[in-house]
């Protein structure tokens, strides 16, 4: 399986994109499909004569229904599907949830841990299994980007701003991270892991022991 496969959900945030993904390609192609279909009706009956009245009927179908009704119906329906992933992908408060601070520059990230001050680690990212995780996410130079594709969707770190990102890893292991933003020369080799831990494996983590940075 690719690590760094989107449509290999291993947590909610991950399982609404790779939902996403396949109803924006099958829509996608049903879409191409059917104005195929149009196109070639149309060239299909321009060679057949046509009287005015049903010349006039026509071209009122193809401009109302299929010119401005079909359209509106499909932007409303992303629209509407949008505001829906939207909603299930934003942040919401959680009785167990974990904050993590990620501060990306070149050519490594930093992680901190809310619940153990003072604790560093660089290029790997510890989490509990189990539960939500934000990440809080800056930079100290350009524009990056952090994206662990099964386990959540891609955000950007900016300078100057904080961006939160809610992760979850449904089960305990290892996911790799990339940094998918162009921010200089070797971006494309920038990789991070986030490992997932059981429960008591989380709390030796927070508690400093047998921790591999």
């Amino acid at each position: 399986m690719d690590t760094l496969s989107t449509v290999h959900p291993a947590g909610p945030a991950a399982a609404v994109v790779a939902v996403m993904w396949w109803v924006l390609l099958v829509g996608s192609t049903l879409i191409f499909l059917f104005v195929m279909i149009l196109l070639a009706a149309a060239f299909r009956q321009r060679s057949a004569p046509i009287g005015p009245a049903h010349d006039s009927g026509r071209e009122r179908l193809w401009i109302m229904g299929l010119g401005l009704a079909f359209p509106l119906t499909v932007l409303a329906a992303l629209l509407a599907y949008g505001l829906v992933v939207g909603e299930r992908l934003a942040p919401k408060p959680h009785p167990d949830l974990v904050t993590v601070g990620a501060e990306a520059s070149q050519w490594t990230w930093r992680f901190t841990y809310a619940d153990a001050p003072g604790r560093e680690t660089w290029n790997v990212l510890h989490i509990p299994a189990g539960r939500p995780v934000d990440v809080e996410i800056t930079t100290t130079d350009v524009i990056h980007a952090f994206w662990v594709p099964r386990l959540a969707g891609k955000l950007d770190a900016i300078p100057g701003h904080v961006n939160v990102l809610r992760i979850e890893a449904d089960e305990p292991g290892e996911y790799h991270g990339v940094s998918s933003e162009f921010s200089g020369p070797g971006y494309r080799n920038r990789r991070f892991l986030v490992v997932a831990h059981p429960a008591a494996d989380w709390t030796a983590f927070l508690n400093g022991e047998g921790m591999d940075e």
